[in-house]
């Protein structure tokens, strides 16, 4: 076999409760990586959380500048984080997924035998995926700097009522709302918070982003969708302890005349599929639709 990627990174979730699956079947994959006729790195933190030694243990840095492909054995959140950290470099990704199948890490563990080779000879369909790049300002300084593959949610605090915002979009005032929050989304986290919030549901190759409120105080304050060259700002008004996530994994304590701004970043994630494979196929499985349908 001649794979068209040579180089591959080998990126694991691991967790304690369960270090000798995960050892095993990170070392069975990288094996079978070998066996195809790729060279195989294992990212660092990967290679020290499961002890294995006997492969080229690389940074994230190093992996998108040696690399020519991340194969990630985890859920869509490892995707997610590992996405953002290696757009600016373009590499590819394909997911394997331990668990229930994700949105993006569609390859089932048991399945990857079959389904990899001709995926590492060219044969697979390749899906790219918008980020956000998101800052927070303060008195005219940014103090946050973010980049976001979902969403960027900015919520009201725990115990507190309302926040009030005030958005715009390329500058011009759009509205000012009083709700529980609001998600700004890109087309793979429309199927996200913003989902389970009433937005809608964005075919990844749309060039957009959906704008969502979160309970909003009235209820003419629908979810719109905005083309993604628009640059979205969001200003805290009234609202205590407000905060804004980006991914749900970067946070930052707003106050009152924080600007958030959000627009298209340069770079985009590069996901990888089996050959055949379909966004609207995705859908059916992971929301149920038409369960019991031949």
């Amino acid at each position: 076999m001649n794979p068209r990627f040579h180089h591959v990174a080998l990126i694991g979730k691991y967790h304690g409760a369960n270090a000798g699956s995960s050892r095993a079947t990170l070392e069975e994959i990288a094996h079978f990586l070998a066996a195809q006729g790729c060279d195989v790195a294992l990212e660092r933190d990967t290679a020290q959380s499961s002890g294995i030694a006997h492969y080229a243990a690389l940074d994230v840095e190093a992996i998108g500048v040696q690399c020519d492909l991340a194969l990630v054995v985890g859920g869509d959140g490892t995707m997610l984080g590992f996405g953002r950290q290696l757009a600016r470099h373009g590499v590819p990704l394909i997911g394997i997924n331990q668990g229930r199948l994700g949105f993006i890490t569609d390859i089932a563990l048991d399945q990857y035998r079959s389904v990899l080779p001709p995926m590492l000879r060219g044969d697979y369909e390749e899906d790219h995926r918008s980020l956000m790049h998101a800052k927070v300002w303060r008195d005219g300084h940014c103090v946050f700097d973010a980049l976001a593959m979902n969403d960027v949610v900015v919520n009201r605090g725990a115990t507190s009522g309302m926040v009030e915002l005030r958005v715009e979009v390329d500058g011009h005032f759009v509205a000012n709302q009083r709700a529980d929050g609001l998600i700004i989304a890109t087309p793979t986290g429309s199927t996200a918070y913003a989902l389970s919030a009433g937005g809608p549901l964005l075919h990844p190759s749309i060039p957009g982003w959906v704008l969502v409120p979160i309970a909003p105080h009235t209820l003419s304050n629908r979810p719109i969708v905005l083309a993604d060259p628009a640059e979205i700002a969001i200003e805290i008004v009234a609202g205590r302890d407000a905060s804004a996530n980006f991914d749900m994994q970067s946070l930052a304590s707003l106050l009152h005349g924080d600007r958030i701004t959000v627009r298209r970043s340069q770079h985009h994630v590069r996901f990888l599929h089996p050959r055949g494979w379909s966004y609207f196929d995705t859908l059916r499985r992971k929301l149920h639709w038409n369960e019991g349908v031949a």
